[in-house]
Parts: structure tokens; C-alpha cells; sequence
């Protein structure tokens, strides 16, 4: 079932892209806050019609840090874009989905509480599990030359994950399994480096 919604929803963006072709403007980007948490990232944005375009992005990180420390997750961002004046230049208003998996632990950079959710708990644990949700914000883009851009872009919403917690970090059974958790606050925070075509 998974397969044929995936391949629908493929094909109904290759009619989209297919019927704006002949004026198209694409565009690829890396957003650099991810870079800098050692992420991996790229996005692809592509016009649906005058104002509305379409950006998909992917993030990834199967890295293992010293110290034992686990930021390992992947990430999949559809987002429809409605923009107020240009494709590709100015303000946007955008509506996204997302979703993806993780196993984090050991971290202690992140000393904060945010809408009930304690970071400072993931020092001595490990949580891994999967998330789903929906967000929408606001964005710019400057244009920096012909061909480059520099976006920002910011989006609150709704978040739901199923996880399990283990103490200590590196424990291999669950001292909490299936923990169904819910998050409103920040879905997106982005500072984008795009090439436009």
C-alpha cells in the first residue's frame, strides 16, 4: 500500500512539473543550519504555476561522533510554497509535511526546555523512533546574483512520535518502549544557500 501511494504521489508531481516545462524555473539548495550539525541536505524546489512552487527536501546523518554521542536521524520535507510576488525572489508563504526516524543520545550541547520537551534529559539516554507532522511558516529569499539566492524560513506546527528510551545511552534494551509523544513548536528553521536554473 505504502509502494502505491508513494508512486502516485510521484506521478501526480511529474504531471505538475510536466505541465510547467516549457517556462520552468527549478532551483537546488542546501540549507546551511543543517550543514552545520553535520547533516547531510539537499533540496529541490520546482514551479507548479505562477505563484505556487513545490520544495523537497532530504536530510541525513548516519554519522557516529566521539564520546559516544548518537545524532543519527533522516528527514523527508514536501512543502508548498505560495509566493507574494516572484517565484524564486521575495516573500512566501509555505505549508509542509514531514516525517522520519532517529536514534540520538549521549548530547549534552542542548540544555533547554521547549514546549514541555526537556533536552537536558538527553545526556545519561538514548531515544529512537520514528516522527510524523505538518507546519506552516513564512520565508525570503534575496537574490544574490543571476543564478544564486539566500532563503531563511521559519515554521511552526504540529509533531506526533512513537519512541522508545533507553539509560543508559548505550543500553540495548528499552526501559520505555512505544512512547507516544506529542509536539507543537517549531517544524522548520532554515538558512539556504540555492542555485536557480
Amino acid at each position: 500500500m505504502k509502494i502505491k501511494t508513494l508512486f502516485a504521489a510521484a506521478l501526480l508531481l511529474l504531471v505538475c512539473f510536466a505541465n510547467e516545462a516549457k517556462g520552468q524555473k527549478a532551483a537546488v539548495k542546501s540549507n546551511l543550519l543543517y550543514d552545520a550539525t553535520a547533516t547531510l541536505n539537499l533540496g529541490i524546489e520546482f514551479g507548479l504555476s505562477e505563484k505556487w512552487t513545490m520544495d523537497v527536501s532530504g536530510n541525513f546523518n548516519p554519522f557516529r561522533f566521539p564520546g559516544g554521542h548518537r545524532w543519527k536521524h533522516w528527514m523527508v520535507q514536501p512543502e508548498l510554497r505560495y509566493w507574494t510576488c516572484d517565484r524564486f525572489a521575495g516573500n512566501f508563504f509555505a505549508f509542509h509535511a514531514l516525517g522520519g526516524m532517529y536514534d540520538v543520545g549521549n548530547i549534552d550541547f542542548l540544555k533547554f526546555k521547549v514546549l514541555g520537551y526537556n533536552f537536558k534529559n538527553m545526556k545519561d539516554k538514548r531515544y529512537e523512533g520514528w516522527f510524523a507532522g505538518v507546519g506552516a511558516g513564512w520565508g525570503h529569499d534575496w537574490v544574490l546574483s543571476r543564478h544564486l539566492n539566500l532563503e531563511v524560513e521559519a515554521a511552526l506546527g504540529y509533531m506526533f512520535t512513537r519512541q522508545d528510551k533507553y539509560k543508559p545511552y548505550n543500553a540495548h534494551t528499552p526501559y520505555v518502549k512505544d512512547h507516544n509523544r506529542h509536539f507543537f513548536g517549531p517544524t522548520k528553521l532554515s538558512l539556504s544557500l540555492v542555485y536557480v536554473f
